[in-house]
C-alpha cells in the first residue's frame, strides 16, 4: 500500500468547458490574504517581528515589548504577503522579478524593455463581474463575441493599467508611448492565447475558461513541485534500550543520539546503523537496589557536555566524548521533567527546565567555562562532583529564577536565542502555551546586576532562599495562548514568523506569535492526539505525528496536507516513545520497542553540479516564434513552457497523457495549439498556454506508441498525421468549419496501399512537402514516399550498404530516426529534396521523382555505431543541423549540393560540437536570433548559437538575455560534457588505430582499411580554459 496521495488533478475533458462568474464564486487563487490575517510567513504591519526587539542584556525584557515596525520591515512583510501570488504570477515569464536580479541579468538594457507586466495578474475575482458587464457593453454588433480591437479597448479602459511600483520607477525613464505599446503587445498576446481557434473572436466563456484553467494548472504545477515522499516501509533496527526512550537529538555531523529512562545513550548513524552505546548512570550507582531514573537529556555542544535530569531532583553533566561524570547540581525542590540548553553570548549560557508544578526554572551562567571548572572541583558524592543549588543560586557568576507559568506539568519547553524568549506548553487550557522572558523587566536587582556581561554579581545573603519562591511574570513580559485541552507539542520558526501547536483535540493550530487571541489556521486530519511537531524551514514543511503513529506532512504556505503515511504503510509497530526530525539527514526517527527511520525520498539528480530541465528524459522540444516560448515534454508526461529570451519557467502542466511518456509534438498552422503524441497511442490537441485539452485523437483498436506527428494543410484542408508502432499512416481531420463537437476523434480510413504495400516495421518519422507529398521512414531502413491526396505510394527508397561497412548490431543500425524535406526544392524534379538520417549512421539525399534515386551518401556521425537522431534545416535550406546518439551536433553547408546529379563527396562540414552526454532526441532552430535548442535523454534542454556557443540550460538559476552575449555561458561548456571522456579532442595516434590489438602491437592499418571505408567527420573540439558554473 502506498502513502495516501493528495487529490489528483482532473483535467477538463471537453473542448467547450464553461465558467460563469458570480459574486460568491471564489477559488482562493485570486484573493490576497490581508496582512492582518497573521497567516504563516506574515505578520501584522503594525507589529514588530520577534527578532527585531531591542537588544537588551540577557534577562531583561524590554518594557514595551510590542513596538511599531519600521518602513523596511513593512516592505519585507509586503513581499511575504505577495509570495503566494508571485508563485502563481510568472506564468508567461513576465511576472514581477527581483530588481537586483534584473539588474544583474540584463545589464545594458533599458529599464522599460525589462519590466513586463502581466495583464492576467491585474484581473482578479473582484473585477470579473465588472468585466462581464463591460464585455457585453463592448460587444458592438451584439454577437456575444469581441474582436481584438474591442478586447483591447475593454481591458485598457476597465483595468486602468498603471503597473506596479517597480514598473512605475523603471518606466519613468521611458517615453509614455513605449509603455502604452508594451501594454498593447501584452493584450494582443493574451487575445491570441484565448483565441486558440484563430477565428479572430473570443467569447466571455472562452475568456473565463482560459483564466480559470491557467491558474488551476499553475496551482497544480506548484503542488507538483512541493511533492514529498518517504522511502517506505520504514527502516527498522532492534533497540539496545531496555527501558523507554525519553529523548532523541542529533549532532552537526548527522549522528543521532537516543537516551532511555535507565540512562543508556545509543549512537546511530544517519542510516540508522548502531555505532555504540554508553550509560550516564555511574557504576557505583547502578549497583544500588534503587534505580536512578533519567527524565530528560540535551546536549551542551559548546563545552562538549551532555546534560541529564534525574528523578532524584538533580541535573547532571557528563563528558560527551568519554561519558565520564563531570558534575551535578542537586537539592532542587522539584524533579526536572524537561530540560533545554542554549548559549546566549561569549562564554555565557542558560540551562532551563520545566517541572511537575508547571514552573519554568532558569539558571543563567556567566563565564561558563570557569564556572564549570570550579564545579568540577566540588566534593564528590557517588563518584561525581556535587554542588548544591544553594551555592549555584548564590554564586558570583550564576543566577537562578523560578517562574510560575502553567497550571499543569510542563510538556515541552525551549529557549529561542533569536527572540530571547522561552516558550513552554502544558495540558492546562488557560495556560496551554506561554511565550515569556527569562528575567522580568521589573527585576531591578537583576537589571542592575546584568548591565554588563563582565560585571560581577554582588554576593547575596546565603541564608535567604528567595530563589525558590515562585514568581509570576507581569502581563507585558509574556504572551499566553489558550487552547482547548491544552498543548502537548509545539514548534516555532522565527524565519517564518510562525508557531504551531498540537494536543489532545487532534488539531494543529498555526499562530502568529504576536496574536495570541486567535490562530491563523487550523490543520485538521489527524484522528488521534498530536504527539510531535516540527517545522522544516528550508523546505517550507510541517511534520506532525499523532499517537496512532500517523505521519502527516503539511505545506506552510498553503496550509495544505502534502502527504499522509499511515501505520499500515510505514509498518512501524509498538507504542510511541519519542520522535525526532533530523534536518541534517532529512529523516524522521521514531522510537517504539524498536528504532525506526522514515527517510525522505531525494529528488532524482544526475549530478549535484548539473542543471536539469526535467527530472525525466526529454523526447521533444519546439520553439514558438509568435509567443517567443520554448516548449519541452518529458517521460513523466509533463509539458513545460519557457521564456526563450531569459530561460525562465513560464508555465507547466502534467498528466498530459496520464502516466505515458510524451514522444513527439508539433504546432498547428497558427502556432496557438500544440499536438502531442504519447506512448499511450493517443494524440492530444492543446491550448498549450493554459493546459486546456481541446481534443483527443486516437484509434479505436490498439494503443501503439506514437513516434512522430505533423500538421499538414492541403487544398484548404487541415490534417494531423501520426505514425508509430502500428506501422500505418494515420490521418485525422482538423477542419475548424466542421460541426463535429466530439472530444475524441478516430482517424480517417487507412489507405489501401498502406495496407498492402506499406511498412513492415515500426514507423519512426514522417515529413511533408508541398503540394501533396508525404515521406515516412521505418525501423528497417525503408523510406516510403506517398501521395497524400490518393494515398498511393510514389516509391520505396532503400539505400544500399556503404562499401566496406560492417553492421555493429543485428537491427539497430538500419533505423531511420528522421526524414526532412527541402521545401525550397519541392518543384525541382532534378534536385535531391529528401534527406534521411540513416540507416547505419549515414545521411542520404534522395530525389523522389521518377521512382526515386539516391544522390548522395556520407557518414553523419563521429563514432562508429552512433546513429542520426534528429535533423533540422536552416537558412532557406542552405544549411543542415544534425544530432547523433552520442550528443554531438553537426552543421553542414548544403548550398548547391545535389542540385543536378549525384555527389561523391560529403558537403562541407561548417562546425561541430558536443551538446549532451546522452542521445539528442530533438533539435529546433530559432532563425530570428540565429540560435538552436536541443533536448536529450540526459534530462536537459540547452540553447546554443548556430556557431556552437553555449548560451545556457533551461532550468538554471541565472537567467540569460539573448540580446546580451555577456550573459551567455560561453566560453564555458556544460559541466557533464566537459568531464565526459568522449568530449576529449582526437589524438593522431588513436585516429590511425582501429582496435586494441593494433594499438598494442603497433600494427599498420593502411592494408586493412581501404580508402573507401567510412570517413567520419573530424570534430574540431577546441580546448579552452573552462570554468565550471553551476
Amino acid at each position: 500500500m502506498l502513502p495516501c496521495p493528495m487529490k489528483k488533478k482532473v483535467r477538463p475533458s471537453t473542448a467547450a468547458a464553461r465558467l460563469q462568474s458570480h459574486k460568491s464564486f471564489t477559488t482562493g487563487l485570486y484573493d490576497s490574504r490581508p496582512v492582518t490575517a497573521g497567516g504563516p510567513g506574515q505578520a501584522p504591519p503594525n507589529q514588530l517581528s520577534l527578532g527585531d526587539k531591542s537588544r537588551t542584556t540577557l534577562g531583561r525584557a524590554p518594557k514595551h515589548t510590542w513596538s511599531k515596525a519600521t518602513d523596511d520591515e513593512v516592505q519585507n512583510l509586503e513581499s511575504v504577503r505577495h509570495l503566494r501570488r508571485a508563485t502563481l504570477a510568472q506564468i508567461d515569464g513576465i511576472g514581477d522579478k527581483d530588481e537586483a536580479n534584473l539588474t544583474h541579468a540584463f545589464v545594458g538594457q533599458s529599464a522599460g524593455s525589462l519590466i513586463k507586466s502581466k495583464i492576467e495578474e491585474k484581473i482578479n475575482i473582484d473585477t470579473l463581474d465588472m468585466l462581464k458587464t463591460a464585455f457585453e457593453e463592448a460587444d458592438e454588433d451584439g454577437s456575444g463575441e469581441l474582436d481584438l480591437d474591442e478586447f483591447k479597448a475593454l481591458l485598457i479602459g476597465k483595468l486602468h493599467l498603471e503597473g506596479t511600483k517597480q514598473e512605475t520607477r523603471s518606466l519613468e525613464l521611458q517615453d509614455s508611448v513605449r509603455s502604452r505599446r508594451l501594454e498593447e503587445q501584452q493584450i494582443d498576446a493574451l487575445f491570441y492565447k484565448i483565441d486558440y481557434s484563430s477565428d479572430g473572436l473570443i467569447t466571455w466563456d472562452e475568456f473565463c475558461t482560459y483564466m480559470q484553467l491557467e491558474y488551476a494548472e499553475k496551482e497544480d504545477s506548484v503542488k507538483r513541485a512541493k511533492e514529498v515522499f518517504f522511502n517506505i516501509p520504514a527502516k527498522f533496527e532492534a533497540t539496545p534500550h531496555r527501558e523507554s526512550v525519553i529523548a532523541m537529538t542529533d549532532t552537526s555531523d548527522g549522528t543521532l543520539l537516543a537516551c532511555s529512562q535507565d540512562g543508556m545513550v545509543s549512537f546511530w548513524s544517519s542510516g540508522l546503523d548502531l555505532k555504540r552505546t554508553r550509560s550516564v548512570v555511574p557504576q557505583e550507582i547502578s549497583v544500588r537496589t534503587k534505580q536512578k531514573w533519567i527524565t530528560d537529556f540535551c546536549l551542551m555542544p559548546t563545552y562538549n557536555k551532555i546534560i541529564v535530569g534525574t528523578g532524584e531532583r538533580e541535573i547532571q553533566l557528563f563528558e560527551l566524548s568519554s561519558f565520564e561524570p563531570y558534575c551535578m547540581i542537586s537539592n532542587f525542590d522539584v524533579v526536572p521533567i524537561k530540560i533545554d540548553y542554549c548559549t546566549t553570548g561569549d562564554d555565557e549560557c542558560i540551562i532551563l527546565f520545566g517541572d511537575s508544578e508547571g514552573c519554568v526554572n532558569i539558571l543563567q551562567i556567566q563565564s561558563a567555562g570557569e564556572c564549570l571548572r570550579i564545579w568540577k572541583k566540588a566534593p564528590k558524592i557517588d563518584g561525581i562532583a556535587n554542588i548544591s543549588i544553594d551555592a549555584v543560586a548564590n554564586g558570583k557568576q550564576t543566577s537562578f529564577i523560578r517562574w510560575k507559568v502553567h497550571g499543569d506539568w510542563v510538556q515541552e519547553l525551549k529557549y529561542y536565542s533569536e527572540i530571547r524568549q522561552v516558550i513552554s506548553c502544558s495540558n492546562h487550557a488557560s495556560t496551554a502555551l506561554v511565550i515569556g522572558c527569562t528575567f522580568g523587566s521589573t527585576d531591578v536587582d537583576h537589571h542592575n546586576a546584568k548591565e554588563s556581561l563582565t560585571q560581577v554579581i554582588p554576593e547575596k545573603k546565603k541564608n535567604n532562599p528567595s530563589y525558590f519562591n515562585l514568581k509570576e511574570r507581569i502581563p507585558s513580559d509574556q504572551s499566553v495562548f489558550k487552547v482547548y485541552k491544552g498543548v502537548k507539542s509545539f514548534a516555532f520558526s522565527k524565519h517564518k514568523n510562525l508557531m504551531i501547536t498540537g494536543g489532545m483535540d487532534r488539531i494543529i493550530r498555526t499562530w502568529n506569535p504576536y496574536v495570541p487571541g486567535k490562530p491563523t489556521g487550523m490543520l485538521r486530519g489527524h484522528s488521534a492526539p498530536i504527539f510531535y511537531l516540527f517545522i522544516a524551514e528550508e523546505d517550507d514543511r510541517i511534520f506532525s505525528v499523532s499517537t496512532d503513529k500517523t505521519v502527516r506532512v503539511w505545506d506552510i504556505q498553503d496550509q495544505s496536507c502534502l502527504l499522509v503515511v499511515r501505520p499500515k504503510v510505514h509498518k512501524i509497530r509498538g507504542d510511541l516513545q519519542c520522535c525526532h526530525y533530523s534536518t541534517v539527514g532529512k529523516c524522521l526517527l521514531v522510537a517504539t520497542d524498536q528504532m525506526s527511520i522514515l527517510q525522505i525520498k531525494a529528488k532524482s539528480k544526475l549530478h549535484a553540479d548539473i542543471v536539469i530541465t526535467h527530472r525525466e528524459p526529454i523526447h521533444a522540444c519546439a520553439y514558438n516564434k509568435d509567443f517567443k516560448q520554448v516548449i519541452t515534454c518529458s517521460d513523466a508526461s509533463i509539458i513545460k513552457l519557457w521564456d526563450f529570451e531569459s530561460g525562465d519557467t513560464i508555465f507547466e502542466y502534467g498528466d498530459a497523457h496520464g502516466d505515458a511518456a510524451i514522444t513527439c509534438l508539433t504546432f498547428d498552422n497558427t502556432g496557438r495549439r500544440i499536438i502531442t503524441g504519447g506512448r499511450d497511442g493517443t494524440l492530444k490537441i492543446w491550448n498549450y498556454n493554459n493546459g486546456h485539452c481541446l481534443r483527443t485523437l486516437t484509434r479505436s483498436k490498439g494503443a501503439d506508441e506514437i513516434c512522430s506527428c505533423l500538421y499538414a494543410e492541403m487544398n484548404k484542408n487541415r490534417y494531423v498525421v501520426a505514425v508509430g508502432w502500428d506501422r500505418h499512416v494515420n490521418t485525422y481531420s482538423d477542419d475548424p468549419d466542421e460541426d463535429d463537437v466530439r472530444h475524441i476523434l478516430d482517424p480517417q480510413p487507412t489507405w489501401k496501399d498502406d495496407l498492402k504495400n506499406g511498412h513492415k516495421e515500426d514507423i519512426l518519422s514522417v515529413a511533408q512537402s508541398p503540394p501533396n507529398i508525404l515521406a515516412t521512414s521505418s525501423y528497417d531502413g525503408e523510406v516510403i514516399v506517398w501521395n497524400m491526396v490518393s494515398g498511393h505510394i510514389f516509391c520505396h527508397l532503400i539505400p544500399p550498404a556503404p562499401k566496406g561497412h560492417k553492421d555493429l548490431s543485428m537491427d539497430g543500425d538500419l533505423s531511420i530516426n528522421k526524414v526532412v524535406f527541402m521545401k525550397s526544392r519541392a518543384y525541382n524534379k532534378d534536385a535531391a529534396s529528401l534527406i534521411a538520417g540513416g540507416p547505419r549512421g549515414y545521411i542520404h539525399f534522395w530525389n523522389v521523382f521518377h521512382g526515386g534515386s539516391l544522390r548522395a551518401q556520407f557518414p553523419g556521425t563521429k563514432q562508429k555505431g552512433s546513429m542520426i537522431m534528429s535533423m533540422v534545416l536552416y537558412n532557406d535550406d542552405e544549411q543542415l543541423f544534425t544530432a547523433d546518439s552520442n550528443g554531438f551536433i553537426f552543421l553542414w553547408n548544403l548550398e548547391g549540393y545535389c542540385m543536378k546529379g549525384k555527389e561523391k563527396e560529403p558537403p562541407e562540414l561548417i562546425t561541430t560540437w558536443r551538446g549532451h552526454v546522452d542521445a539528442i532526441t530533438c533539435i529546433d532552430v530559432i532563425e530570428d536570433h540565429k540560435m538552436l535548442i536541443s533536448s536529450a535523454l540526459d534530462c536537459t534542454v540547452r540553447l546554443w548559437t548556430v556557431d556552437g556557443d553555449y548560451v545556457g540550460t533551461f532550468g538554471q538559476t541565472d537567467p540569460w538575455d539573448v540580446f546580451n552575449r555577456s550573459t551567455f555561458q560561453h566560453p564555458m561548456v556544460p559541466y557533464d560534457v566537459l568531464i565526459d571522456p568522449l568530449s576529449l579532442p582526437e589524438h593522431p595516434v588513436f585516429q590511425e588505430k582501429q582496435d586494441i590489438l593494433q594499438i598494442i602491437h603497433d600494427t599498420p592499418v593502411s592494408d586493412k582499411v581501404s580508402k573507401n571505408d567510412r570517413n567520419t567527420p573530424s570534430v574540431n573540439y577546441k580546448k579552452r580554459s573552462f570554468h565550471h558554473h553551476r
